[in-house]
């Protein structure tokens, strides 16, 4: 068995209809990685996981009493939210940070981290939303968090949080608008990135089989600490739920993607 699982299923209740999911929500490497040659301080950085969301994740998760699915590596060693012919899926670069451990990488070592962590993990993902969707008999609202930097290389992200999505706007024009709500809040829609992406978790998971999802991006400094994630999990848990109470969010409906045709069968 393998020591160190890929994954970290929150248990709730699967007849709620909603299903949280987190990509990138811990920094943790196998032990046989060591640092992947890396200074330990790197793993604090956003380069190695999306800072604040394991907690926001388990906020929510207990708030509205459904169940979640996180990964438990970093993303460093293989991301979660790639296609598997994404060339991307395992950096050698990033923001400026070489991977020691990553390049060069051998076919083999590749495919291992395939087999052990990537795959398991979507594998979890997709007998998660399968369950949900038998326990409450309809389609499931995924939603998926996120987080990004204030800055990018010099210039400020205004946005204190994001929904990013590709062509189904269902979930995300009344989370959107929920949000937007609070004008104290300025919510970027499809900023400070754009949300197709071929055979990312989205793509996946719900784009191909018209399961209603959006993913939410909320800026790191804002759920950097405690205080912060207990903030914004009391901001998001009503608007989770008021999604959540929508019949139409409850649908199967596939729509076209941005990024071209699906695959065929």
């Amino acid at each position: 068995m393998q020591s160190f699982p890929s994954f970290e299923l929150i248990q709730g209740n699967r007849d709620s209809g909603m299903v949280l999911l987190a990509d990138h929500a811990k920094n943790s490497l196998p032990q046989e990685y060591g640092t992947l040659g890396l200074k330990e301080s790197v793993f604090s950085r956003h380069i190695a996981y999306d800072i604040g969301v394991e907690g926001l994740t388990r906020q929510l998760a207990a708030r509205l009493g459904v169940p979640a699915v996180m990964s438990t590596f970093s993303r460093l060693l293989i991301d979660p939210n790639r296609g598997e012919d994404d060339p991307t899926l395992i950096m050698k670069i990033s923001d400026g940070a070489i991977i020691p451990g990553n390049h060069p990488i051998t076919d083999a070592q590749w495919q291992h981290r395939l087999q052990s962590y990537h795959r398991p993990y979507h594998d979890a993902v997709e007998r998660e939303i399968t369950a949900v969707a038998e326990a409450c008999g309809r389609a499931p609202l995924v939603l998926s968090l996120h987080s990004y930097t204030p800055a990018w290389k010099g210039v400020p992200r205004p946005w204190h949080a994001a929904v990013l999505w590709d062509n189904d706007p269902r979930a995300v024009r009344p989370l959107i608008e929920r949000l937007a709500a609070d004008t104290d809040l300025l919510i970027g829609d499809n900023e400070p990135y754009d949300g197709a992406l071929k055979n990312d978790t989205m793509y996946r998971h719900c784009m191909m089989k018209g399961i209603p999802h959006a993913l939410l991006e909320v800026r790191q400094d804002l759920i950097g600490d405690d205080n912060g994630i207990s903030t914004w999990a009391e901001r998001l848990a009503p608007i989770f739920a008021s999604l959540n109470a929508d019949p139409a969010l409850h649908e199967y409906q596939r729509f076209a993607s941005r990024t071209g045709p699906y695959p065929a069968g």
